[in-house]
């Protein structure tokens, strides 16, 4: 799968650099001082790359954490996102990121002492109040967890604190390593679902809908909380009908009771990164669909978006309770 690996000098001799590189014997090992020096040259092509992406590993120094934007969370007031990846396995079309970095390669900090100091830090300084902690903002929580080991080593991690929450953000069925522990209360694994005719078209890599409810449905059976993250929404011609389905495929098949949560948000990406990616993609339909560019925010036009989160809204409010819902406001 990765035929070259990236190693900052610095990390050259980390124990959890020798096990990454271990995995992988018949890769190239290429040393380097920052990964930045491979990762931000801008004469690069995100979309070559994509099919063949390299894998980085290196140390970060700072913004370990960060504050999550106003009208982000699941409850709690006191939200940050961190990532101890950055970019995806999957290549999905909607997806910010192929927006904001010049390179499909995908970097590993290999650090994760570091942010564990900080995520401490974070919660003690508000020791009375629930802090919610999102991963999969820059990359996907679980999808390289064989090779990362993150959840395994991050779980053990926040059971030690009181006041810490975990959000992991995924669209994978890589979800052995919970399975083959118990459960944590404090940990939401929250699949990003989309119904099946629009994922086909948008979600290239990702695993079906059908493979990623099963993967939720196992989790529950073992008592795992899980989120349901219908985001971005997407249009096409019958949505209504589409996501209409998808609620009551899924809600057919999930205990409503270990659900935590319900998000909902509408598809929207800075104008930079539109851009970019229109002209990575420029014969991609989601690009030349009913979208409009509203202070620098490319979306789709205003009376549109209300009428998709309207719809979806009262679907969803069929099978779930109201304070389980938190549609995404940004």
């Amino acid at each position: 799968m990765i035929e070259t690996i990236y190693i900052e000098e610095a990390v050259l001799q980390h124990p959890r650099v020798a096990e990454i590189v271990a995995r992988f014997p018949n890769a190239r090992k290429i040393s380097c001082g920052r990964y930045g020096e491979v990762f931000n040259p801008k004469a690069q092509n995100f979309r070559l790359q994509k099919q063949k992406p390299a894998l980085i590993l290196a140390e970060k120094y700072k913004h370990f954490t960060m504050s999550a934007p106003a009208g982000y969370g699941i409850g709690a007031n006191r939200n940050y996102y961190f990532s101890h990846m950055l970019n995806c396995l999957y290549d999905c079309r909607y997806c910010f990121l192929q927006g904001m970095y010049q390179s499909a390669n995908y970097v590993l900090f290999v650090n994760y002492e570091d942010f564990q100091d900080e995520i401490r830090q974070r919660c003690a300084d508000t020791s009375a109040e629930a802090v919610h902690f999102f991963s999969g903002y820059d990359c996907d929580s679980l999808a390289l967890e064989p090779v990362t080991g993150f959840a395994g080593q991050f779980l053990p991690f926040f059971e030690q604190i009181p006041n810490a929450w975990l959000e992991l953000r995924t669209k994978s069925t890589q979800v052995r390593s919970l399975l083959n522990r118990e459960p944590w209360p404090r940990c939401i694994v929250a699949f990003s679902l989309n119904p099946e005719e629009i994922a086909k078209k948008v979600e290239a890599k990702a695993p079906t809908l059908a493979r990623r409810l099963d993967a939720l449905v196992k989790l529950q059976a073992q008592g795992w909380q899980i989120g349901l993250r219908f985001d971005p929404m997407i249009y096409q011609t019958g949505y209504q009908q589409q996501y209409r389905q998808l609620f009551e495929q899924v809600f057919s098949m999930i205990n409503i009771e270990q659900l935590h949560s319900v998000s909902l948000g509408a598809f929207r990406l800075p104008e930079k990164f539109f851009k970019k990616m229109n002209k990575l993609y420029p014969e991609e339909r989601l690009f030349a669909g009913p979208l409009v560019n509203q202070q620098g925010m490319v979306s789709y036009r205003q009376e549109l978006e209300q009428e998709m989160t309207q719809y979806c809204t009262e679907q969803l409010l069929r099978f779930i309770p109201r304070p389980k819902f938190f549609p995404c406001t940004l």
